[in-house]
């Protein structure tokens, strides 16, 4: 499995240095480069009506490579989000972590439609744990790097009626569900098999990848909707036909950039997830898959880098 992801690694640090080393004058590569580390804050100093200290850091890296040359594309997407938090004596923890890696091939069957394959990856940076009210410490880890990590690769048909706006739909996309971390795979987290005994009283553990085959959609659109406002959605449905193929799995991004000047910008972010391989345990301690919800306000430095 460590062989793969090098690979995988490998693959995404290549497509990076083939955008950076084309020269500026060829008009069949567009690059856009966006970097940003934004800060939050609330304070209170004898403040009557009471509150809690609160301090979040975010950074964000966002590489754009669209390579167009007669009737074939070829564009890639790199998306890394990394966050931490710290609310009153509590220790920093982590928050935003996001690693989205999109490439896709593109050949004209006609006007605004391409025939395209596709391949993505989605994974995170660092351990997720699970805290209790006025914990101290993690009661145990959720999550981490390729715990899980979703890889994806289909063939499908595109539809681009503006630059920035474009429909994808495979109706033949092979996806694997890794949880590389023992115990969660034992757990039978993220959906993979968990650990058990058979008849002879052999324990086996659990599985660490699960094979998935399906259909997928995704939608996107990118366009300054307002002067210095950016609108990025990003809307992923995926259906396995193997596993319960009316569970459709939903994964929706969305990000609003509002850019003061060259190098400070605000942003809000809402991110929509459903997943009924994820259970999710309420505050009434009811388990089962649920809507997750993640919102981010912030401020900082923003900039951009074009070619």
């Amino acid at each position: 499995m460590m062989k793969k992801i090098i690979m995988i690694l490998s693959g995404v640090l290549l497509v990076v240095v083939l955008a950076k080393g084309q020269d500026k004058t060829d008009s069949t590569w567009r690059i856009k480069n966006d970097i940003s580390l934004m800060f939050a804050q609330t304070s209170f100093t004898n403040w009557a009506a009471g509150g809690t200290n609160n301090i979040t850091l975010n950074g964000f890296y966002n590489f754009y490579a669209g390579y167009f040359k007669g009737k074939s594309k070829w564009e890639t997407i790199l998306g890394l989000a990394y966050g931490q938090s710290k609310t009153g004596d509590e220790d920093f923890r982590k928050g935003e972590d996001k690693i989205d890696f999109l490439s896709t091939y593109g050949l004209e069957a006609a006007k605004k439609w391409y025939y395209s394959l596709n391949f993505n990856f989605k994974s995170q940076f660092a351990n997720s744990y699970e805290y209790y009210s006025g914990d101290t410490l993690p009661r145990q880890k959720i999550s981490g790097f390729m715990s899980p990590g979703y890889i994806s690769i289909g063939a499908g048909m595109e539809y681009r009626p503006h630059e920035y706006m474009s429909f994808y739909l495979s109706p033949i996309t092979a996806r694997w569900v890794v949880v590389n971390d023992t115990t969660l795979a034992n757990e039978g987290s993220f959906g993979v098999e968990p650990a058990y005994v058979n008849d002879e009283g052999v324990y086996v553990p659990g599985e660490t990848i699960k094979n998935e085959f399906g259909a997928y959609f995704r939608f996107i659109f990118t366009k300054d909707i307002w002067k210095n406002v950016n609108l990025n959605t990003k809307l992923e449905l995926y259906s396995d036909y193997l596993d319960n193929p009316q569970n459709i799995d939903v994964n929706w991004d969305t990000k609003i950039g509002f850019k003061v000047n060259e190098w400070l910008s605000a942003s809000f972010g809402l991110q929509l997830i459903y997943d009924n391989n994820t259970p999710i345990t309420d505050k009434d301690g009811n388990t089962g898959p649920r809507t997750q919800v993640m919102e981010l306000f912030s401020l900082g430095f923003a900039h951009t880098f074009t070619n």
